[in-house]
């Protein structure tokens, strides 16, 4: 079932959304950077922030970091009994993480153990130009322990492919090794490698102005260094690594800093949605709760606010794709660039139920964005979302969206230009909605 009652995009705008959201996600390689570049954005929006034990201002507009890679911002507009307004979305995204203890020499070449996070698709990493991103805990000079983000910005390594003369079922049978066959290749060398020497080298090019001791620990992901692009013939693909699911957390972000001030407005962006969200910055987690109550200041406050709510979980949905359209139900088979996605499951792997789904389909015919409806075969296993878990912990009112991709969870990922436009649209609308009641 599709809406199609769409009002006519602005090329041009919906091209700028696009180049937007493209350089968000190319300076946004794991989801440290990706917080901390919209903490950027908040602050130039005279966002204040808070750390968790602060006594939060009940007016204004304020955000909250959890682990450097978990962020809630927070526009308050109205009385509180008026509720909240809700968008989440994940910062996280499926790639190939560091052991602690990475690197070693084997055979003369350098590489690096890598565990695999979320469910990846590990095919595509092969043969790509990678280079190296995350977090890294040090101690200074002074001997205080600081944390500091790294990217090297240049390809470091490569996981190369097994020639077709040494595997030639490889077309009809690839099986990946995960322990064997992922470690990347980074140089050659005659000894041991020395990691942390080549880690404090590019934190010094990053940070002259600093003196470092030692590394204790790091988080670091590989990542593709091939830019985020528009492409097509008419120019209205957007091919990127990890849309799934900084694109939502882009346009959510958007929504948020183009607002009216007239609700209560909240963006959740979480990490660890792709491994189950049970960690202190996952939905699983306290976050939310705890800031949500700081800002009610009572019991009887938090869950008044709480049923005048509502949360919009948005999360890329699965476009269907022209050479595999058998694994998707017949009569639910969203498109690219024809609107975002209402997703449901009636075993709760969505949110969704009738009057949320209802909220915001009417919510997309008043804006004159189309939008489109998603189930799983029922013979097939359904995917999962924020959207339950906060659901479950708050008890709060959800509907699980998405704009459509295909090629999730691979390396580079693909959706349509229009659809970013179209989700800012219409969730710049939920925050600016007076009621959001259904009788």
């Amino acid at each position: 079932m599709q809406n199609t009652n769409s009002k006519v995009q602005d090329p041009q705008e919906t091209a700028q959304i696009a180049r937007d959201l493209i350089d968000y996600i190319r300076r946004s390689p794991t989801p440290f950077h990706a917080v901390e570049n919209a903490c950027t954005l908040l602050n130039t929006a005279a966002y204040t922030e808070y750390n968790p034990g602060d006594s939060f201002s009940r007016t204004g507009q304020f955000y909250v970091r959890r682990n450097g890679s978990s962020l809630i911002a927070v526009s308050l507009n109205a009385p509180l009994e008026q509720g909240f307004s809700l968008i989440g979305a994940h910062t996280d995204s499926p790639c190939l993480k560091l052991k602690p203890d990475a690197a070693y020499n084997k055979l003369g070449y350098l590489q690096l153990g890598v565990e695999v996070y979320g469910g990846a698709l590990l095919s595509p990493w092969f043969d790509r130009d990678l280079s190296l991103a995350g977090r890294i805990t040090l101690k200074d000079k002074n001997g205080k322990l600081q944390n500091r983000l790294i990217d090297f910005q240049r390809p470091v390594g490569s996981i190369p492919s097994l020639a077709i003369h040494l595997n030639r079922e490889v077309n009809e049978k690839n099986e990946i090794n995960r322990q064997n066959h992922l470690p990347p290749v980074l140089d050659l060398l005659d000894d041991e490698p020395d990691l942390q020497d080549l880690l404090l080298k590019q934190l010094m090019l990053q940070y002259p102005e600093e003196t470092f001791d030692s590394i204790l620990a790091f988080e670091l992901s590989l990542y593709d260094t091939q830019a985020p692009a528009i492409i097509g013939l008419r120019e209205n693909l957007i091919a990127s690594a990890r849309l799934d699911n900084l694109l939502s957390s882009y346009i959510g972000l958007r929504s948020l800093l183009e607002q009216g001030q007239q609700r209560n407005c909240v963006l959740v962006l979480n990490d660890h949605e792709e491994v189950g969200s049970a960690s202190a910055a996952g939905a699983g987690g306290p976050f939310l709760e705890s800031v949500l109550r700081q800002v009610c200041g009572d019991e009887l406050s938090y869950r008044r606010a709480l049923e005048k709510s509502l949360l919009i979980s948005v999360d890329n949905a699965h476009a269907v794709h022209p050479n595999y359209a058998d694994r998707h139900e017949p009569k639910h088979q969203p498109k690219l660039n024809a609107g975002p996605v209402i997703k449901i499951n009636h075993n709760q792997r969505y949110a969704t139920n009738s009057e949320t789904q209802a909220f915001f389909a009417q919510l997309c015919i008043n804006e004159g964005v189309p939008y489109q409806r998603f189930v799983v075969r029922s013979d097939m296993g359904c995917g999962s979302t924020i959207g339950p878990i906060t659901a479950t912990e708050l008890g709060i009112r959800t509907i699980d969206i998405g704009a459509p991709q295909l090629a999730m969870h691979s390396i580079r990922e693909l959706a349509g230009a229009a659809d970013s436009a179209y989700l800012l649209q219409v969730l710049t609308a939920f925050y600016n909605v007076r009621e959001l009641e259904i009788s």
